[in-house]
């Protein structure tokens, strides 16, 4: 009876070491799983991390790069506007000079009741419409289109002056005679020196003394005005 005992006893113990510790198992087993999605998420939250550093790299080198294109484009557009020591640049702002004051002179004659100012005003249309056909003559000559009307903001100014009464009239139309005539000078003075086309050139020298004149006429009515 005492052998049969000690014989299932160890019966017992050799099942059981066989089989080991089944809470044991489950719980490696259950580790061993834990380990494995905490280890997957975190590559996964990598691999996402990675994907979004890629974007905002992506997106800064597609800004920079639009920047640049555009400083580019609005350098190469400021360079052509400004550029009136080249024939067409400096034709394009003497049309647009001539054609005001043509039209404002025109204006004064109408409106204005000051003698000077009058006299002055019609010695402007004489001058520069003979001026403006010379322009004319250089522009076809070199086969390119002139200004033929009055910018936007000319018109306005026109407009303006004419609803204004005789005397403000007067002194708006000198002031403004003044400013355009000092532009008129700068701009024939630089193309008569720095001109890259001789024909226009020799233009700009020859009607530079007559503008100078204006310039100086101008001024002497605009200091009696004040």
């Amino acid at each position: 009876m005492k052998k049969l005992f000690i014989t299932n006893t160890a019966l017992a113990l050799a099942v059981f070491a066989l089989t080991g510790c089944p809470g044991t198992a489950t719980n490696t087993t259950n580790t061993t799983n834990s380990t494995n999605t905490r280890t997957n998420s975190a590559v996964s939250n990598a691999n996402g991390l990675n994907s979004n550093t890629a974007i905002v790299i992506d997106s800064n080198n597609s800004m920079n790069s639009n920047m640049g294109n555009s400083n580019m484009s609005n350098s190469n557009m400021s360079g052509s506007m400004s550029d009136t020591t080249s024939p067409t640049g400096f034709m394009t702002e003497a049309a647009k000079g001539g054609m005001e004051e043509i039209e404002l002179s025109k204006l004064a004659l109408n409106k204005s009741t000051n003698k000077e100012v009058k006299d002055f005003a019609q010695k402007m249309v004489a001058d520069h419409t003979k001026a403006s056909n010379e322009l004319k003559a250089l522009a076809a000559k070199k086969n390119f289109t002139l200004p033929a009307a009055l910018t936007p903001e000319q018109v306005s100014m026109a407009s303006d002056m004419a609803k204004a009464s005789s005397e403000e009239f007067d002194k708006k139309y000198v002031d403004a005679m003044v400013k355009d005539h000092e532009k008129d000078v700068s701009l024939f003075e630089a193309q008569s020196k720095n001109g890259t086309d001789a024909d226009a050139k020799a233009f700009a020298a020859k009607t530079l003394p007559t503008l100078q004149m204006h310039l100086t006429m101008i001024k002497e009515l605009q200091g009696k005005m004040k």
